[in-house]
C-alpha cells in the first residue's frame, strides 16, 4: 500500500509524483502506454528522432525552466528560430520575447524521462476501475494489478478521468467539474523524404486555412539528420471531423496541403506514419485555474491535475499543475 497512487505518466503526473517523493512520500505511478511523457512524445524511425506530439518546449515559470535545465541532453535554443505563415500558433505566447523556447536534439521526450528518474513507474498498466473504501482508494488495472492508497491522483486527459469517476456518487462534483472542459483531437503525420536535408525557408509554417495547423521541419532540430523529416499536424476541427478516417486518407490530405505550402517535392514522401491523438489540445482560456483536491467520506483524497488545471496552457501548464497539486497534498488541504 503506497501513500499515493498517480494515474498518468505525462508531465503533470511525473511532476506531481517527483515532488511528492522528494517530500518523503511513497508514490506509485501507473501508465497505460509503453513509455512516459504522454504528448511529450518522441519516436525513432531508422535511428532518427521525431517529435510527433509537442514539437518544442516553451515557458516562463522558473520551476519548469529549472526542470528543463536539469536534463542532460543537447539543446536547440530558440527552436523554431524561423516561423512563417499567417495562421495562429497553438500557443501564441510561445513567441513572446519574454518566453524561453527550445527543443532537444534527441527529442522532447528526454524531459519526461528526466522527470521519471527515481520514480516507481509501472508502464502498460491501464486502470479500469476505482473503488472507495474507508480511508483509502483502490484502483484495478486491466493486467490484474490492484493498488490501494489514501490518496489518488488523476493526471489524465479530462475525458478519461471523468470516465473513471462515473457512477461514484461521492465524486459527482469532481466529474461535473471535468465536464466543463474539453480536449480536442489531432491527427499527426510524419513524412520522410529522399535527398539531403537542406534548410527550408522556415522551421515551422502555420498555414492560414485548410486542414493543416502546422508543418514542422522536424529534422532541422537534429545535429546530423540522415533524411528530411516533416511533422504535419491537423487543426482540431478537421481532426474531429475525420477522427475515424483510415490513416491513408489522412496522410493523403495532409501531404497534399503540405506540398501547397512548401512546393511539389513535399507531395512525394518515401515514408509516412500517421498518429491519431484523441486528446491533444485544450481550448485556450477555457481551462481551470488550479488543480482539484477533494476529501472523501472516511478520509481518502482524490486529486486531479493536468494541462486543463492551469491557465498558461501547454507542457508548462501540465508541469505547473502537477507541482501545485503535490504541494497541496503534502500540505493536507482540500477543496472541500
Amino acid at each position: 500500500m503506497a501513500d499515493i497512487v498517480v494515474l498518468g505518466a505525462g508531465l503533470s503526473g511525473l511532476a506531481c509524483a517527483g515532488a511528492l517523493v522528494r517530500a518523503g512520500r511513497d508514490v506509485v505511478v501507473l501508465e497505460k502506454a509503453r513509455g512516459v511523457g504522454g504528448r511529450c512524445a518522441t519516436r525513432r524511425i531508422e535511428g532518427q528522432a521525431v517529435d510527433h506530439g509537442l514539437g518544442f518546449l516553451h515557458g516562463t515559470d522558473p520551476e519548469f525552466l529549472a526542470a528543463i535545465d536539469g536534463v542532460r541532453a543537447l539543446r536547440v535554443p530558440g527552436w523554431p528560430r524561423v516561423v512563417s505563415g499567417q495562421g495562429t500558433p497553438c500557443h501564441p505566447a510561445a513567441f513572446d520575447p519574454a518566453t524561453r523556447r527550445l527543443a532537444f536534439a534527441d527529442g522532447v521526450n528526454v524531459l519526461a524521462k528526466h522527470l521519471a528518474q527515481g520514480l516507481d513507474v509501472r508502464l502498460k498498466t491501464k486502470v479500469t476501475a476505482i473503488e472507495l473504501a474507508e480511508g483509502a482508494v483502490t484502483v484495478t488495472a486491466d493486467n490484474g494489478e490492484r493498488h490501494t492508497a489514501p490518496t489518488l491522483v488523476l493526471a489524465l486527459p479530462v475525458e478519461q478521468s471523468a470516465a473513471l469517476l462515473d457512477g461514484i456518487e461521492a465524486l459527482a462534483p469532481a466529474r461535473a467539474l471535468l465536464g466543463t472542459v474539453r480536449t480536442h483531437p489531432c491527427w499527426t503525420v510524419i513524412a520522410r523524404y529522399d535527398g539531403p536535408d537542406d534548410a527550408l525557408d522556415a522551421e515551422i509554417v502555420y498555414p492560414a486555412g485548410g486542414a493543416l495547423q502546422l508543418v514542422a521541419h522536424d529534422s532541422s532540430k537534429r545535429p546530423h539528420p540522415r533524411v528530411r523529416t516533416l511533422v504535419l499536424q491537423a487543426r482540431p476541427s478537421w481532426s474531429a471531423r475525420h477522427l475515424a478516417d483510415p490513416p491513408e486518407h489522412v496522410v493523403a490530405a495532409l501531404v497534399a496541403e503540405a506540398s501547397e505550402q512548401l512546393g511539389p517535392w513535399a507531395a512525394a514522401p518515401v515514408l509516412t506514419v500517421a498518429h491519431r491523438w484523441r486528446y491533444a489540445r485544450m481550448d485556450r482560456g477555457a481551462g481551470l485555474a488550479a488543480p482539484y483536491l477533494v476529501a472523501l467520506p472516511g478520509g481518502a483524497r482524490i486529486g486531479i491535475a493536468g494541462e486543463a488545471f492551469d491557465p498558461v496552457g501547454g507542457a508548462e501548464a501540465a508541469f505547473r499543475s502537477g507541482r501545485r497539486l503535490a504541494r497541496r497534498i503534502a500540505g493536507g488541504g482540500t477543496d472541500e
